[in-house]
């Protein structure tokens, strides 16, 4: 029992501990590529190459005063930042990073807890982040705040419908919830879930865009109507969470939809935790690639994909999927 605690705590501390460099340096690799794309230099004077700059950042925002106004809600406003970070952290409770691997005698598990029911856990973690960003808007006591707190939930509730169903026909064709089984089942390139679920991935990486406030659905975030959107009051370390837990939820999906549609850890030659690594990296180029790419919808645009285009679409694809199945067990 002992020795299970040790490598859970060891597996929990490395997690994380990757987790935040990762989102610490995927605001380099954002504003390093967007400067590529736009003819710009980026970060160049904090290291060489500018690589301390996410260092010199954290720094300064740990050492910035913590102005808090007066007619906040302060146990909520105290609480809306870390209610939006830590959900990010627990999706990867049931991520598999790598297979089975032998460490000092000890077979280790290469996820922390696999549970047989691990995309709803996923599922039903990734909606909390919608009450730290509303608890965010409402306590801060300010009109643009409550706006885009209200925007952005509006925004979250209605992608979640479709963002559920994109990934239901990988369940169907997987028969199982459990997502260490459902990346065995990918055990090479032409069994990735992308090739049998092309409209589904297309939905996921849709709505994945969505739900996390990236551009071009970056509507909570909308500077010129909103000043900030639900963290207008926020600052210090307080302002960073926020903006640390969109780059955590961005790893997140895209540990998610490798896991669920690239074969997760499968690949020839290299390790295991390289590969998973190498897909989660091409996934967090693709979001900023569209960042520097699209540009905003309009709220009315961005409501109406959601629920015209991209959920009787993500409901055709269940039922196509439910019906290729029942056929093809009918053959066999």
């Amino acid at each position: 029992m002992l020795e299970v605690i040790i490598i859970g705590s060891i597996k929990v501390i490395a997690v994380v501990s990757v987790l935040m460099g990762g989102c610490a340096y995927a605001t380099y690799l954002e504003r390093k590529l967007v400067a590529f794309m736009q003819h710009r230099i980026g970060p160049l004077y904090a290291g060489p190459w500018g690589l301390l700059q996410p260092i010199a950042d954290s720094v300064k925002l740990m050492f910035k005063e913590d102005v808090v106004p007066d007619k906040v809600e302060r146990v909520a406003f105290t609480l809306a930042p870390m209610l939006g970070f830590i959900p990010a952290l627990l999706v990867f409770a049931v991520v598999p990073f790598s297979s089975n691997f032998t460490m000092f005698g000890y077979e280790i598990k290469g996820v922390i807890s696999d549970l047989n029911i691990g995309v709803l856990f996923v599922f039903a973690i990734v909606s909390l982040g919608a009450y730290g960003l509303i608890l965010a808007g409402w306590s801060s006591g300010s009109k643009y705040s409550l706006l885009g707190g209200i925007r952005g939930t509006a925004q979250m509730v209605s992608y979640e419908l479709s963002y559920g169903l994109s990934i239901v026909g990988v369940i169907i064709i997987g028969s199982t919830l459990s997502m260490t089984e459902l990346v065995e089942q990918q055990s090479s390139i032409l069994d990735w879930y992308i090739w049998k679920q092309p409209l589904g991935f297309l939905l996921y990486i849709t709505c994945a865009v969505a739900e996390t406030n990236r551009c071009p659905f970056d509507m909570p975030e909308a500077e010129g109507e909103l000043v900030a959107g639900y963290h207008t009051e926020y600052s210090s370390m307080r302002f960073a969470t926020f903006f640390v837990s969109e780059y955590a939820y961005m790893i997140a999906v895209s540990a998610v939809a490798t896991t669920l549609f690239f074969g997760g850890w499968q690949g020839p030659l290299l390790p295991p935790i390289v590969w998973f690594c190498i897909k989660v990296f091409a996934f967090m180029v693709l979001y900023i690639w569209l960042r520097a790419t699209l540009p905003r919808f309009r709220y009315d645009q961005l409501m109406g994909f959601g629920w015209k285009v991209l959920f009787p679409l993500a409901i055709i694809n269940t039922m196509a999927t439910g019906f290729w199945v029942i056929w093809m067990d009918g053959i066999n």
